[in-house]
């Protein structure tokens, strides 16, 4: 079960850095970011705890169907959702970068095939 382990490392480890990121935008962002750009960096942070937990029930999911090739794809979208959505969103409130809000929603979109992946792993399992 090495996909079992390596979700759930990397949903352990995707939790650890939002709640960082979320830590380090509370307080050293706060008093420099304009606080639309702190709610950008804090949204990036509230996604990418979602998605970590979402990890660690696809962690669950392909333990409980070793079979559902959909519980694979589910994480690898939660993955690069994250990257996407996320990183584009911390990117964007610390520098500015605008064009980079057009990144997000490919982000998001790897979010939401992602749950849709992980609603039919009992079925394709």
């Amino acid at each position: 079960m090495i996909a079992t382990g390596r979700f759930f490392s990397i949903g352990a480890v995707s939790a650890l850095t939002a709640v960082a990121a979320g830590a380090f935008g509370a307080h050293a962002l706060r008093s420099r970011l304009e606080p639309a750009s702190l709610a950008i960096f804090e949204t990036g942070a509230r996604y990418q705890m979602y998605h970590a937990l979402g990890l660690l029930a696809v962690a669950f999911a392909v333990s409980q169907w070793p079979a559902a090739r959909t519980a694979l794809w589910a994480g690898w979208l939660f993955v690069a959702g994250t990257i996407l959505f996320s990183g584009s969103l911390y990117l964007l409130a610390l520098t500015g970068i605008r064009w980079l809000g057009a990144v997000t929603p490919l982000g998001g979109l790897a979010f939401m095939l992602g749950w849709l992946c992980l609603a039919l792993a009992p079925r394709s399992g």
